[in-house]
């Protein structure tokens, strides 16, 4: 960008006149940003709750629905597919494009998915789902040949945390030894009636990478 285009856009950003700013806003630009918990650091949970109907009305004029689970305390925004609208609703460009996991990074979901569901069914005293990294390393593992090497697998396992880190499926409990909590954002990410379609793909992914199809 050249010093005159940056000029141009300097001048014309200050003649233009910005509306009032809403009560709201700070939680649109968070919602549009990713999921909200009501834990996160700040107002932004409270905020949405007490702004839901703007909050749909901006978003809705977009083709996005604002989606709030007050029982597990979190936020998010989605887009429906084309086949989840009305014959006649007009096509929009999809502002939320899907993160592309693949093999493995679905895999560790369906994982973090099982050790949620267990979680909520056994430990009833806890609200929070958190459990060691060595433990789910061990888990890990048995999806892989016996011969893999472990080092990379950890270091494997290690990277895909992280990243789902970045996506608020999970975030660092603590750091030595490494555990992690589990959100509860893979609830709805990850439904129970879909869990069984998934498993069979990753076990057919499975069986073709033994067969040395990968």
């Amino acid at each position: 960008m050249s010093e005159t285009d940056e000029l141009e856009i300097t001048q014309s950003t200050n003649v233009f006149e910005f509306p009032k700013r809403e009560p709201w806003s700070s939680a649109a630009i968070k919602l549009l940003k990713g999921i909200v918990y009501h834990d996160d650091k700040g107002n932004t949970w409270n905020e949405i709750l007490a702004n839901v109907s703007p909050l749909t009305d901006l978003f809705g004029r977009l083709g996005i629905v604002l989606i709030i689970n007050e029982e597990d305390g979190m936020a998010w925004l989605h887009q429906p597919e084309d086949d989840e609208l009305p014959s006649d609703y007009e096509t929009i460009p999809k502002l939320f494009h899907k993160n592309t996991l693949g093999f493995e990074g679905t895999l560790l979901c369906v994982v973090l998915r099982d050790e949620l569901r267990r979680s909520e069914e056994e430990d009833l005293l806890n609200d929070r789902c958190v459990v060691k990294q060595s433990e789910l390393f061990t888990t890990w593992q048995m999806f892989f040949p016996e011969n893999s090497d472990e080092v990379r697998l950890n270091d494997a396992l290690s990277t895909h945390l992280i990243r789902l880190e970045k996506m608020k499926f999970v975030r660092r409990f603590e750091k030595n030894p490494p555990s992690w909590e589990i959100r509860r954002i893979l609830k709805a990410r990850l439904p129970l009636e879909a869990l069984k379609t998934i498993r069979n793909e990753l076990e057919a992914e499975m069986a073709k990478r033994r067969r040395g199809g990968a």
